[in-house]
């Protein structure tokens, strides 16, 4: 079995303040209403209630869970789903106004169908909930019990594990067999992770997707950097963003070089105030550490993808090769004939498309060993997992781009990381806010770090990714509950909430 998981299950574009607490609940609501439908048992439902255990009961409000809850009882989905029609779905819901569950049948509900158990952990995860439908007698017609895993993934209790639906061409389940395959194949971590991507989808498709999640990467960015006010929720946190975008553009303008260092950390606090307030964001791979790869991509896309550092990899000016066509920047096919109608910033923009691709399929391959043999869940191995296993994924994406060996965007991971085992998960109030939208900012600067360590040496050193991720992986178990993602304790207790 291979530990690869699809980066379009690894950056899923979804909502905000967090993959597990709202874009996972949400998913476990949908699945939930789905299967009652399937089952033809839809018309008997009466009630449906939902109870919150550990840390989703935990911090459930100030991430927003209950509200995820509701709208994914009616069947909205966290990719496509407005996200105004999510932001306090439960805690406004009128009191006597029927559920539309699945969108389709009307149920009785009020907001205290959804509980919050934070004291009871179940030994599946912590991150647990159980829904449970009632007819009009009060019977039970459906119970399921469901697990948020970290990055919005979800499990059912008692379904059997997935399997994926094509065996993948390159099977690895740790770093040391990832490398050993490269180098059997003379090919790089991205084109590996471009092979398995392949046996589930055409080329045109996976570039295509990689594309959109780009895209949509680079929306959220330029959204919280157009943004100003003050985040939802009882702390009152000003967004900076918007603040030191207007610096830097002013510092520019009176002639004064760019500071990139400053404008990697702008992105960073872009993406997760975004986060914060419930917007479009994508999972990279959590919600609370979605800041870190839009904001290394977009600091190589802007500052060094055009500038001679950022070309170590470039196939051809215009393209890939799919069979005997061109892959456009787009995502589809194109004729040499149509390629050569380009004008200078059609290649520049198909060069920076190749670079971004390779750094989102490096990237999934080495988050793919995080989700696989650690964790990506704050509420099961702390920060570390979450802003951790981002930064690795960044520093090694970002050394790929910049023409690094396999080795090197090894090494560089592997440092990422080192430097982030212990960190707790100690969110005050609850919400999404403070540490975590500074954290992404430092660890996006300690990725670009980490990049360039690795980029000045040749790719050997003592620690292994590997022995690395099973650090990450015994320090999350050891780690006190109080800081996983229960603000019970850390900042979350020694920080007055105003």
């Amino acid at each position: 079995m291979s530990a690869y998981t699809s980066a379009f299950e690894l950056f899923s574009i979804g909502i905000g303040p967090s993959s597990s607490h709202t874009v996972g609940p949400m998913r476990a609501a949908v699945d939930f209403a789905a299967r009652l439908e399937g089952d033809g048992a839809l018309e008997k439902v009466a009630s449906v209630s939902c109870a919150l255990y550990g840390s989703l009961g935990a911090t459930g409000i100030g991430h927003g869970t209950p509200d995820a809850v509701v709208a994914g009882l009616q069947g909205l989905e966290p990719e496509s789903v407005d996200p105004d029609a999510v932001r306090r779905a439960w805690s406004d819901w009128p009191e006597g106004q029927p559920l539309l569950l699945a969108g389709r049948r009307e149920i009785a509900f009020a907001k205290s169908d959804v509980v919050f158990e934070p004291r009871t952990r179940l030994p599946g995860h912590p991150n647990a909930m159980t829904l449970v439908a009632r007819d009009g007698d009060g019977a039970v017609i459906a119970e399921d019990t469901y697990y948020s895993v970290g990055g919005g993934f979800i499990r059912r209790e008692g379904e059997p594990a997935r399997v994926a639906a094509e065996p993948m061409p390159l099977a690895f389940d740790d770093a040391a067999t990832l490398l050993a395959l490269c180098d059997e194949r003379g090919i790089t971590i991205a084109e590996a992770a471009r092979l398995n991507e392949t046996a589930l989808h055409s080329d045109e498709e996976v570039a295509a997707g990689l594309d959109r999640i780009w895209d949509a990467m680079a929306a959220c960015v330029n959204a919280g950097l157009a943004n100003d006010g003050v985040l939802p929720g009882m702390l009152k946190v000003k967004r900076r963003a918007a603040v030191i975008r207007g610096q830097l553009e002013e510092i520019q303008a009176e002639g004064h070089r760019e500071l990139p260092g400053e404008w990697l950390g702008a992105f960073a606090l872009a993406v997760n105030e975004e986060n914060a307030a419930g917007g479009r964001v994508v999972t990279a791979p959590t919600n609370g550490a979605a800041g870190i790869l839009p904001a290394v991509a977009m600091y190589w896309w802007r500052f060094l993808a055009d500038s001679g550092l950022g070309q170590g990899n470039a196939v051809t000016p215009y393209g890939e090769l799919v069979g005997s066509a061109l892959l456009g920047y787009d995502g589809h096919a194109v004729t040499r004939g149509e390629v050569s109608a380009w004008d200078d910033d059609d290649v520049a923009e198909a060069n920076r498309r190749r670079g971004i691709r390779r750094f989102l399929l490096t990237a999934t391959a080495l988050g793919s060993l995080f989700k696989a043999n650690a964790s990506i869940s704050g509420a099961e191995g702390g920060c570390q997992a979450e802003v951790g296993s981002a930064c690795a994924m960044a520093a090694g994406g970002l050394t790929a781009v910049m023409g690094g060996t396999n080795r090197q965007i090894e090494n560089a991971a592997e440092i990422a990381m080192e430097h982030h085992l212990g960190l707790t998960c100690d969110p005050v109030g609850g919400l999404v806010q403070i540490p975590c939208i500074e954290r992404n900012a430092i660890a996006a600067s300690t990725a670009v770090t980490a990049a360039r360590l690795a980029l000045r040496g040749d790719g050997s050193h003592y620690v292994s990714l590997d022995a690395v991720v099973e650090t990450m992986r015994q320090t999350g178990i050891d780690m006190s509950t109080k800081y996983k993602e229960t603000s019970e304790g850390g900042l979350a207790v020694n920080v007055i909430e105003c």
